[in-house]
């Protein structure tokens, strides 16, 4: 495994934990703060809709620009936004430090997704991908309990300074073990041709599909609290441990869709949302058993996950020439889907649906999903000679010379 890879890895956990950690210090942000919860949420949104905004902007303005430096800029924007926030005096500072670390988020995603790829041989590059994104699934697992444990024991801000240090750890290992050349043959990076990616129909499925996909899965994952306390009888004390196999599933669902990935994108993806359907209808069906819920649980983290390498692979092998800014509207589209869960599953619990709504709503979303997946399989299959199906191993392309994936 090259060892820049390892230096990604760091970075997105970093990342991730900037954006999960704070779940676990919210009632401590709103009592120093002198604000409601409801309004120290505005945290975890505002982050949110930095992300969506930084994937998309930061990426197109960087287009021109080397990677590697890009890279270890956006690091050092995610340091200064933690550091802003670790020292913020006020409730508008620490919003503005959430912001400015959130701006880096999507971009250093999007094209750190690029670089990962062309770390390795062209038939390993979705693999390479799932071993960035193992940090965001780490962090995932780590970030609550992490968060939680230095805020009980030394005040929330010394979180955000440990993150700042990692966002050090992270842009030292890029600096040191990332090479800065492009591919041999490698194009000049071009805003122009960038945007041109997304004449392509395949690119605006795949999005689609992500936004779809990943909202199902957040549709049910947002709420399952009030299931698990609700429904399934859980203790409030259970739900950490059951949110970390839920994370554990994510890790191990990443791994093996990158790896599958690498064999057949297409099929990966026709694969792992299928079955996410049916796990979600089950775990509507059973979410009154305990032991089924914790299998499920899992389940659903794995196979949700799981279709993060796939799903980036394919926007960028459509995206032809060009796949950095189509890499960094992909992981806004993660967020959109984020969003569009979250608010689809408030609505069926605020329409008096139960606490189980979410999770059914979460499976009509997914399923949408696999409806749009086997109509961009179908018309890729029929308009294109097999060299170029995203079923076939990821290729590069673009001013890195190949294909790359980026994942939450």
């Amino acid at each position: 495994m090259p060892l820049g890879l390892l230096a990604l890895a760091i970075g997105a956990f970093g990342i991730g934990l900037t954006e999960f950690v704070i779940m676990g210090l919210l009632s401590d942000l709103a009592a120093d703060f002198g604000v409601s919860e409801a309004a120290a949420g505005w945290f975890i949104s505002g982050y949110a809709l930095a992300v969506a905004v930084g994937a998309i902007g930061l990426t197109a303005a960087a287009t021109r620009l080397p990677r590697k430096p890009v890279l270890m800029g956006l690091l050092g924007l995610f340091i200064a936004g933690n550091a802003i926030s670790a020292l913020a005096p006020t409730y508008e500072a620490m919003m503005a430090g959430r912001i400015v670390a959130a701006l880096c988020h999507g971009a250093f995603f999007g094209i750190g997704a690029v670089v990962a790829a062309d770390l390795v041989a062209p038939a390993k590059r979705a693999g390479a991908i799932a071993i960035m994104f193992t940090g965001l699934t780490a962090a995932n697992v780590l970030g609550v309990p992490f968060g939680t444990f230095l805020g009980q024991q030394f005040g929330w801000r010394s979180t955000f300074w440990v993150i700042s240090a990692i966002g050090v750890l992270a842009l030292i290992g890029i600096a040191v073990l990332v090479p800065s050349t492009r591919p041999d043959g490698a194009a000049a990076p071009s805003l122009r041709r960038e945007l041109g990616a997304f004449r392509s129909g395949q690119v605006w499925l795949s999005l689609g599909v992500t936004v779809l996909g990943f909202g199902g899965m957040f549709g049910a994952f947002t709420y399952i609290a009030y299931t698990l306390t609700e429904v399934s009888g859980f203790a409030a004390t259970d739900v950490p441990w059951l949110l970390v196999l839920f994370g554990a599933g994510l890790v191990v669902g990443n791994w093996i869709g990158g790896r599958l990935a690498d064999r057949s994108i297409d099929g990966t993806l026709l694969g792992f949302i299928a079955t996410l359907v049916v796990v979600l209808a089950l775990l509507g069906w059973l979410a009154t058993s305990p032991v089924a819920v914790i299998v499920l649980l899992v389940l659903m983290g794995g196979f949700g996950f799981g279709t993060v390498p796939a799903l980036q692979s394919r926007v960028m092998r459509y995206a032809e020439q060009a796949p950095t800014l189509a890499s960094g509207a992909n992981i806004a589209a993660f967020n959109v889907g984020n969003a569009l869960g979250a608010f689809a599953g408030g609505l069926a619990i605020s329409a008096g649906l139960g606490y189980t709504s979410p999770i059914w709503v979460g499976a009509l979303i997914t399923a949408a999903a696999l409806v749009v997946m086997v109509v961009a399989w179908a018309t890729a299959r029929a308009g294109a000679p097999s060299t170029e199906r995203a079923d076939a191993a990821p290729r590069a392309t673009t001013s890195t010379g190949s294909l790359a994936t980026s994942a939450h």
